[in-house]
């Protein structure tokens, strides 16, 4: 079986090697010729497929054989039909795809000649009267075909296609070309983020950028990227978050800002996680935790109906209903609805412990009591949270940047969205007690030196930033990514990356 399918990839290999040399040789002679199609600029194009077929007029009765409308349009060939003294082919592109009709007593006879030449994937510029076959098609009927650009490499197979899926993530411009409905996924994830900027500006947010170079990784427990700055000889590291920057713009003054914006964590890969990619972190002063809830149960609701049309989207064949307002849970009551253990009763670590060892929950010796709290809910109540649910009510031992809850010092005041057991969105009641940071980063500082990667350092200018003085603030980040997931039921991140990171293939 592998030698059969090595054979298969020699055959297609010495294939392509034979299609793409025509190719060449076609190149060549037209050079020859004088018609090199890499020397044109630019083609008047004036009209786009879409938008003929869909605002085509059949003209009145007794004129049905009049030239319709001139146009000038441009894009890929994706088929040729018939190849006498006339032919049909199609011809994409942003915008969708039209038929051509090319005849030689309407182009001359050398255009023809040319034409006949020509391969699929060549880029053309067409320039015709618009009307209607007797097959009832909407078409092009040319009297110019000018090559702008030689294909030089074959398509993938009409039937068979780009179907290999880290294929296609990797040659994304040919998935785009050969499966189009991929294109309409990014056309959405677009409007996606459009909509969220309306409506962080309808609000009366401000929409900032902040560095992408940090002195030191802070904002999130991740493991980052590090980089070296040659003028200044000093590692610098690609932020994790957005989060300690726009913090810094509460206390000098501003009450609501936001930035979308790419991150990085040097994290796994898989379905969910990619090494770089897109938050919304938003920030507003003189509200809490419970206002977070209630923007973004708003937003989502908002960008969902402006987008998809409907606020009850399907994703993997679940109906997920946006419109309902979500639930909201704290974490111990979750692990006491679906672990059976109440952890609001568990006073030590000893306990908690305890609890984990009778439950396999594995734990490591530097995790705390909130540590081991997580990882029971990581195990037991994660998977099972479906329709919207703000999880709220996370250990203070593993929230060093939120505010403690009044009721209890063990908890603090942030959530958790999730969805179909998924996070989406990470929201605080921000920490903006200077003494209690500090002694919160010290703890993550010391965590860090006993081997937690993901802990952050101690960030002295943040600190002085503070301790000038920053109002009560809420704040939340968004996973544009996940988010577009949702909306357009993609299984995969790297189904709504246009380019996702990919393991070099050998060799290159």
């Amino acid at each position: 079986m592998a030698d059969e399918r090595m054979n298969q990839q020699q055959e297609s290999a010495q294939s392509l090697g034979e299609q793409t040399q025509v190719r060449r040789d076609k190149l060549e002679a037209l050079r020859q010729a004088g018609k090199d199609p890499f020397l044109l600029t630019r083609y008047p194009v004036d009209a786009y497929a879409a938008d003929l077929v869909a605002g085509f007029v059949d003209p009145p009765e007794g004129q049905e054989h009049e030239d319709g409308p001139l146009v000038t349009i441009a894009g890929r060939l994706m088929s040729k039909r018939g190849m006498g003294k006339a032919s049909f082919c199609d011809l994409q592109d942003h915008s969708g795809r039209i038929q051509l009709y090319v005849r030689k007593d309407a182009v001359g006879d050398e255009a023809y000649d040319d034409f006949k030449k020509l391969d699929l994937g060549d880029i053309v510029g067409v320039r015709g009267h618009l009307f209607r076959t007797k097959m009832g098609e909407i078409s092009v009927r040319a009297t110019q075909v000018v090559l702008l650009s030689k294909s030089l490499l074959p398509l993938p197979e009409k039937f068979h296609g780009l179907t290999d899926r880290e294929l296609r993530y990797r040659q994304r411009y040919v998935d785009l070309i050969v499966n189009p409905e991929v294109k309409d996924v990014f056309v959405k994830r677009s409007k996606i983020i459009r909509e969220i900027r309306t409506f962080m500006d309808n609000r009366g947010y401000l929409e900032v950028e902040t560095p992408v170079l940090h002195n030191i990784a802070g904002g999130a427990a991740a493991r980052p990227f590090i980089t070296h700055h040659n003028t200044l000889d000093m590692d610098m590291y690609l932020r994790i978050a957005l989060e300690l920057h726009l913090k810094r713009l509460i206390v000098g003054g501003f009450d609501k800002v936001y930035e979308i914006g790419r991150v990085f964590r040097n994290e796994g890969m898989d379905t969910r996680h990619n090494p770089e990619f897109t938050m919304l972190e938003l920030y507003e002063a003189y509200t809490d935790m419970e206002g977070m809830m209630d923007l973004m149960e708003e937003m989502i609701r908002t960008v969902a109906r402006k987008v998809c049309g409907t606020v009850r989207v399907t994703y993997g064949g679940v109906d997920i209903d946006l419109e309902s307002p979500f639930k909201r849970a704290t974490m111990s009551q979750l692990i006491k609805e679906y672990a059976g253990v109440d952890f609001d009763g568990v006073a030590t670590l000893e306990e908690a412990r305890a609890l984990a060892d009778k439950h396999g929950i594995h734990y490591e010796e530097r995790h705390k009591w909130g540590d081991i709290l997580n990882l029971f809910y990581e195990e037991f109540c994660e998977d099972k949270i479906v329709q919207p649910t703000f999880v709220y009510g996370h250990p203070t031992d593993i929230s060093p940047l939120s505010k403690k809850s009044p009721a209890d010092g063990r908890y603090t005041e942030r959530f958790e969205l999730f969805i179909l057991g998924r996070e989406y969105c990470n929201a605080f009641s921000e920490l903006n007690d200077p003494i209690d940071q500090r002694a919160r980063f010290e703890a993550q500082a010391a965590a860090k030196a006993a081997g937690d990667d993901e802990a952050c350092d101690v960030d002295e200018d943040f600190l002085t930033a503070i301790e000038y003085g920053m109002p009560p603030t809420g704040g939340l980040g968004l996973g544009i990514d996940r988010f577009v997931m949702l909306l357009t039921d993609s299984a995969s991140i790297r189904d709504v990356l246009l380019f996702p990171t990919m393991r070099p293939t050998e060799g290159k």
